[in-house]
C-alpha cells in the first residue's frame, strides 16, 4: 500500500526513512577556540577523485551557521558504543561536549576519541535542497581506526553490526 504525496507528513517520512540503516557521524570544529559540532546520519561518500563526502544539515540548525566558520571540519564516524555521543551532539544544550571525549587538530578540526574513522575536511560547496543544505566536503586527511565497528542508526535506535 502506497502513501500518496499529500499524506507524506513529517512523521510518515521519518518512519519511512528510518527503515534505511545508516552510519552516524559527528561533524565538529573549533570556532573561537571552542568545540562546536553536530551529529549527522545523512553522511555519504561522493567521489574518490577528488575525495568528497557530504552531510545534510537542516535549515533550522542554529549550530551549522557557527560551525561552518571553522577553517577545517573533523568528521568522526562514530563507533558502536557512541550512541550517547550522537545524542549529546544532537541535543539543544549549551555544552554539547561536556560528556564527549574529543581532540582538536590544527587548524581547527575536532575529532571524537574512540570513533571508527576520522576525516579532516573543508567545505567546498553548500547546495540548498528542500528544507536542508547539502554540505559538500573535500577530504584533506583521514585516519581509520581498525577494530572499531561503527554504530548504526535504524528505526530511531542506535545498533551494533552483527558479528559473524
Amino acid at each position: 500500500m502506497f502513501v500518496d504525496n499529500g499524506d507524506l507528513t513529517t512523521d510518515v517520512l521519518r518512519g519511512a526513512y528510518g527503515r534505511f540503516p545508516s552510519g552516524v557521524t559527528a561533524v565538529c570544529g573549533l570556532v573561537a577556540g571552542r568545540p562546536t559540532g553536530i551529529a549527522a546520519s545523512s553522511f555519504t561518500s561522493v567521489s574518490l577523485r577528488p575525495p568528497l563526502v557530504s552531510v545534510c544539515v537542516a535549515h533550522t540548525s542554529t549550530t551549522w551557521p557557527v560551525l561552518r566558520q571553522a577553517p577545517r571540519l573533523g568528521v568522526s564516524v562514530l563507533g558502536e558504543d557512541q550512541g550517547p555521543v550522537a545524542r549529546a551532539l544532537a541535543a539543544r544544550s549549551p555544552d554539547r561536549f561536556a560528556s564527549v571525549d574529543w581532540v582538536a587538530e590544527p587548524p581547527g578540526s575536532v575529532f571524537v576519541i574512540g570513533a571508527a574513522l576520522w576525516l579532516e575536511c573543508r567545505i567546498v560547496e553548500e547546495i540548498p535542497a528542500g528544507d536542508h543544505t547539502i554540505a559538500l566536503l573535500e577530504v584533506d586527511r583521514l585516519s581509520p581506526h581498525a577494530g572499531v565497528p561503527p554504530v548504526v542508526f535504524h528505526a530511531s535506535t542506535f545498533r551494533s553490526l552483527a558479528k559473524g
